[in-house]
């Protein structure tokens, strides 16, 4: 299987098809996965620099929630998105937690809020 090779799994749960493909978005990401369960579609990616020696784990977790994706244009004072909302800046901490809590370079050092 080449470097090039997309691959897509498709699994239903509680009566719902859900997708996750790999292969075909943010090539340049060390790891890409697009999810899909109807309409929705996520794109995760994650990177990795070089190793180095420090006590905490380096993890940012954006979610960005894009309004004209649903088509939906801002016309207010705000005519671009600016920053994540309430909505964006709680999802990202709880993916964040339990990333932290499964890494044991986490487990040693303290986590900020």
């Amino acid at each position: 299987m080449s470097s090039d090779a997309v691959t897509t799994v498709t699994v239903e749960i509680a009566g719902s098809e859900i997708s996750f493909e790999t292969g075909r978005m943010a090539k340049q990401a060390s790891g890409a996965v697009v999810v899909r369960q109807g309409d929705t579609m996520v794109l995760s990616t994650a990177t990795v620099g070089n190793l180095r020696d420090v006590d905490f784990l380096p993890l940012t977790v954006d979610v960005e929630e894009r309004m004209y994706a649903a088509g939906k244009i801002p016309g207010s004072f705000f005519k671009r998105e600016g920053r994540a909302g309430e909505k964006g800046t709680l999802t990202a901490r709880m993916i964040d937690r339990p990333i932290r809590r499964s890494s044991p370079r986490a487990g040693t050092s303290r986590r900020s809020s």
